[in-house]
């Protein structure tokens, strides 16, 4: 519906159909979202003005306008709208927000998790920066947390953060998430409490894990069936490990390295385990930070790439502190596009789960627009703006003019590429690492 005081086109075709909210429809179109929605079973059963296609739209659209009231996020959506005749004399009255909360309800957070999971797929380009190592794609996993509404119901499913003195703070909802270091495109993720730790939500995500690629994790997520899963699943690994893990060592290489072989120490039947060959890194990292005591820091690798001649010491030390790049995601989403230190609105699990997988998609759909900007501009993705982007993609919102239905790119996206970080502009970071345009 239109905002109050204008007037619905004298048009048959339903509000779903035409409804836009700019670039995000290019990322997720309108037969994708049905065709998801079909699956969770949450097709309306008959027509209603806020259908479960309007309602995936709007839900992503709320993590582009965390501060918008649900009427005002409305209004974007409509603001967008591209209608074929003109408007009717009458006007129709916008929904209230009691009916956008119950949309809300019907819709519950399957439709946004199995959207995200359908369209989510690795953005970087060959040739990228940080993006590659032995011709494989580098990822990254780790976990955060955002904060939600103090409710007993919230308190309840994800539990309140530990102190010194006890329970403090609003209840949190944990994310585990794999991210594509050279895109910061998050490409899986699962949410939980904090009564579930990050490594057994990321025993989730490896068992999705696709082959051909390189994981790379910190020291925390290291077990000796961690590690078998994610090389059963076909990918290569460089994961640092705590000091406590003994690898046995079979032979040392030219390059220093040496190769080591890692067996279970507990767990059924573990004697009886294979041993699984690794090759192990030892470096050391000059702190400087003298006032702490702590000037030489230790560190420790393990990696499946046992040959050197395909990858060298160097080039896995880069990769394992590429594992920084899935920190700056983290921080795109909780920091500029969710707002420092901002609590999330919904009030039920379910419903913060959703905005969850409503945030992964914006969150996606961004990256997406500046990787095409980066492919154009030939800029490595992470050194374009995300702050750019994400207002840019916020306009679009509101001065969208294409259905979803639309195949065809219209203008005005080619105009936000171009802003972005086509040859030209100034868009992306300087050597510091601070954004410039």
């Amino acid at each position: 519906m239109p905002r109050h005081g204008r007037t619905q086109p004298d048009t048959d075709r339903r509000l779903s159909d035409l409804i836009s909210v700019g670039l995000l429809t290019r990322v997720f179109p309108a037969d994708v979202v049905d065709e998801v929605v079909a699956q969770a079973g949450r097709t309306q059963q008959r027509s209603r003005i806020l259908p479960s296609r309007v309602m995936v739209y709007y839900t992503i659209t709320m993590a582009l306008n965390p501060d918008g009231s649900y009427e005002d996020i409305y209004a974007d959506l409509t603001d967008g709208l591209s209608w074929a005749c003109r408007w009717e004399e009458q006007a129709v009255p916008a929904p209230s927000r009691s009916a956008i909360f119950q949309a809300r309800v019907r819709l519950g957070h399957e439709p946004m998790a199995a959207l995200f999971a359908r369209v989510a797929q690795p953005l970087a380009r060959p040739g990228w920066e940080g993006a590659w190592l032995a011709g494989k794609r580098l990822l990254a996993v780790d976990g955060t947390t955002l904060d939600v509404p103090d409710t007993p119901a919230n308190v309840e499913h994800f539990g309140r953060p530990g102190t010194g003195r006890g329970q403090a703070g609003y209840p949190q909802a944990r994310v585990v998430a794999i991210a594509e270091c050279g895109s910061h495109a998050i490409l899986d993720a699962v949410i939980g409490g904090l009564g579930t730790g990050e490594t057994t939500l990321a025993d989730e995500l490896i068992d999705r894990l696709d082959p051909g690629s390189v994981l790379v994790a910190d020291r925390g997520f290291y077990s000796f069936h961690r590690w078998a899963t994610a090389q059963d699943r076909g990918a290569d690994l460089v994961w640092r490990i705590r000091n406590n893990v003994k690898p046995h060592h079979v032979r040392t290489l030219e390059d220093g390295t040496w190769l080591a072989t890692i067996t279970p120490s507990s767990g059924p039947g573990w004697r009886q385990v294979a041993p699984r060959m690794v090759r192990v890194v030892d470096y050391h990292i000059d702190t400087g930070d003298d006032e702490a005591g702590i000037v030489d820091q230790q560190h420790r690798l393990l990696t499946t790439l046992l040959d050197p001649d395909e990858v060298s010491v160097e080039d896995l030390i880069a990769a394992y502190h590429a594992r920084w790049e899935i920190e700056n995601t983290f921080d795109e989403l909780k920091t500029h596009q969710r707002g420092r230190e901002r609590v999330l609105r919904s009030k039920s699990p379910e419903l913060v789960r959703q905005e969850i997988w409503g945030h992964l998609c914006c969150h996606y759909a961004i990256r997406t627009l500046m990787a095409d900007a980066a492919t154009a501009s030939e800029h490595p993705p992470v050194r374009v703006s995300f702050v750019k982007a994400l207002k840019l993609t916020r306009r679009s919102v509101i001065q969208g003019s294409f259905p979803p239905l639309t195949t065809r790119t219209p203008p005005e996206v080619y105009g936000i590429r171009q802003r972005l970080g086509w040859p030209g502009t100034s868009t992306h970071r300087d050597e510091g690492g601070r954004i410039r345009g």
